[in-house]
């Protein structure tokens, strides 16, 4: 049954599933005001911000060139860092060294797609692949703390994994396929600071049966260490370029022979089952909400089409099936175990030890925000 106070933008699709959205006197939400301010300020910027990146791509070739690489890529395997080690490569003229980690959740078609694409790129390969059993306890740990950001945890270890890379090889930059005019909606409610190792440490010490010895931890002091004295920067060349995914995509399967999964980030089999499953009916929350909406507000989705997509399930009922049984077997779960971490109060990431000094926190949270008092409040 759908919440008495229930409402949607009138601009996009995000509702009230997201419990910090706002509305204007016009029904329009937080998220698209936000969103068009930036856009605004990006096309405001758009002859500086090319200019600029001319001058950073210069700056790369100058730096690296004694080094056999010049920058670093993430690699997934789908469309964004597939577009993104194609331009590098094919459009930028870069030397770039691919980085992939494996944390036991690829699809079959993930692996063969990024072998295909470097392999036609003629990139070289890092695969870091995490401990399993290390891995599959502190996926076993978040459940059971019952927190919204269960994927934080591959997300922070692929950016730990990215900046020891760059750090071993003496490579200055690394090169992210992330997008605001694609991703820049997403309620901070539905997620986490990836980068808070205290908040990882602190639920696995409550929660985890193995320690963390292998797992890519990377402390903020870690982190400042490898900005600040190794001089490693980070640089999303898709802020500074037009950035059209549906070209983009026809662009990789035309050349690159790359073969769609059929939705956003589902190269991992546990994001597919995370995002299609466990979101919506743990925390009622739908992320292609927000995905539609970045569309939406890119102008390349109409939102009576959002609308009439998010009608329809997240993905096929028998692949869920066949995800619910997979994921509970490799995570050594009963139906009973996984029934019962669903139906769980959800709790909030605050509930456990947090990094306050890290930046991305103090972006969002000054001295004043009564927040502060609320993680008080929560860690009694």
């Amino acid at each position: 049954m759908m919440e008495t106070n229930y409402r949607v933008c009138s601009r996009c699709v995000m509702d009230t599933s997201d419990s910090q959205i706002k509305f204007n006197k016009d029904g329009i939400c937080n998220h698209c005001t936000e969103y068009f301010s930036l856009v605004t300020a990006n096309q405001e910027q758009h002859d500086s911000n090319t200019e600029k990146f001319a001058g950073i791509l210069d700056t790369i070739k100058k730096v690296g060139k004694d080094h056999e690489y010049d920058c670093i890529i993430g690699i997934s395997g789908g469309v964004d860092s597939t577009y993104l080690a194609y331009l590098v490569k094919q459009e930028f003229g870069l030397r770039p060294y691919a980085v992939h980690l494996d944390n036991g959740w690829n699809s079959k078609l993930a692996v063969k797609n990024i072998r295909n694409i470097l392999k036609r790129l003629e990139i070289d390969l890092y695969t870091h692949v995490i401990d399993w059993e290390e891995f599959k306890s502190l996926q076993k740990a978040y459940f059971a703390a019952s927190v919204i950001d269960i994927e934080a945890i591959t997300d922070h270890s692929i950016n730990a994994v990215l900046y020891q890379v760059a750090a071993e090889n003496n490579v200055k930059y690394i090169l992210k396929g992330f997008n605001n005019a694609t991703e820049k909606i997403m309620p901070k409610s539905w997620t986490f600071n990836k980068r808070d190792a205290i908040n990882i440490q602190d639920i696995n010490d409550k929660y985890g049966t193995i320690k963390l010895s292998s797992f890519p931890l990377m402390s903020n002091e870690k982190l400042n260490d490898y900005e600040k004295s190794m001089k490693i920067q980070t640089i999303s060349p898709f802020n500074y370029i037009k950035f059209d995914k549906d070209a983009a995509k026809k662009l990789i399967i035309d050349e690159l022979g790359w073969v769609d999964y059929g939705g956003k980030h589902y190269e991992s089999i546990f994001t597919r089952f995370y995002q299609g499953y466990i979101l919506p009916r743990k925390f009622s929350v739908d992320k292609r909400k927000a995905h539609y909406s970045n569309l939406i507000c890119a102008g390349v989705m109409a939102r009576k089409d959002a609308l009439e997509e998010i009608k329809q399930a997240p993905y096929d009922e028998e692949m869920i099936k066949e995800d619910y049984e997979y994921v509970t077997k490799k995570l050594e779960y009963s139906k009973e175990e996984f029934e019962s971490i669903l139906k769980a109060p959800v709790k909030s990431h605050f509930n456990y030890k947090t990094d306050l000094n890290s930046k991305i926190f103090k972006k969002y949270i000054s001295p004043t925000n009564p927040i502060v008092s609320m993680i008080k409040k929560l860690r009694k």
